[in-house]
């Protein structure tokens, strides 16, 4: 039995980041209830506004703090862990800089050719690109990764308290089990999302789960197997 983060009280970092996604989960809910749904898909959750950025900003945070984690492994725990914790901060990164177009619109860059063909917003991204008649972010970056994100953050950190095979596979994969705040504010989170009508209310969840990310990733509940 692998032993467990027994921590009983939130750290500041928690306060902080989940202080801000309950937050912007009250923004949208109001924004929702107010009508002023036009104000939030116009200045809130705009294309380039402080809910992207924020996003952005924090899956480049969490990847350094995955980079940092990695260095940590590498001599307590072994080259293979330590590898793999460097191959989730790439991930991220990727992440990042996908949210921000690569920094397209901050540079003045031209997307060329293949993006102007292939990407129905004509970014410089991988999950707007269409391949065949299909729209990645409807499929690969849609659905499929939605669903699981939300394996990861609810079934995930409930199933690996109790099952010892569970315990076993995020071991071996090195993985930052979440707990159970996280597996709550993601459960709210998604509740949220179902229930307001706005466009771009995804922008807010994405937020959400960055600020969850780099929250898990700072103190995950597997903190010996992991950092």
């Amino acid at each position: 039995m692998y032993r467990l983060n027994s921590r009983s009280h939130l750290s500041h970092a928690d306060f902080f980041l989940l202080g801000l996604a309950y937050a912007s989960l009250i923004f949208t809910i109001a924004y929702d209830v107010t009508g002023l749904k036009s104000e939030f898909s116009a200045g809130f959750a705009i294309e380039d506004g402080p809910v992207e950025w924020g996003t952005a900003v924090c899956l480049a945070l969490a990847a350094v703090v995955l980079f940092r984690n990695s260095g940590a492994l590498w001599s307590k725990s072994g080259k293979a862990a330590a590898l793999i914790t460097a191959f989730y901060g790439v991930i991220y990164i990727f992440g990042a800089g996908e949210e921000i177009s690569w920094g397209q619109r901050i540079f003045g860059l031209e997307s060329g050719d293949f993006f102007s063909e292939h990407n129905f917003q004509n970014e410089i991204t991988a999950h707007n690109l269409v391949v065949g008649d299909k729209q990645l972010t409807k499929t690969l970056f849609g659905p499929a990764l939605t669903l699981v994100l939300l394996l990861y953050l609810v079934v995930l950190p409930l199933l690996h308290p109790r099952i010892v095979w569970m315990q076993t596979f995020a071991h071996s994969l090195s993985v930052p089990v979440p707990g159970k705040r996280h597996v709550l504010l993601t459960i709210l989170a998604s509740l949220v999302m179902l229930a307001v009508n706005m466009d771009r209310k995804w922008e807010v969840y994405e937020f959400v789960f960055a600020l969850l990310s780099l929250s898990i990733f700072l103190s995950p509940a597997n903190t010996d197997e992991v950092t």
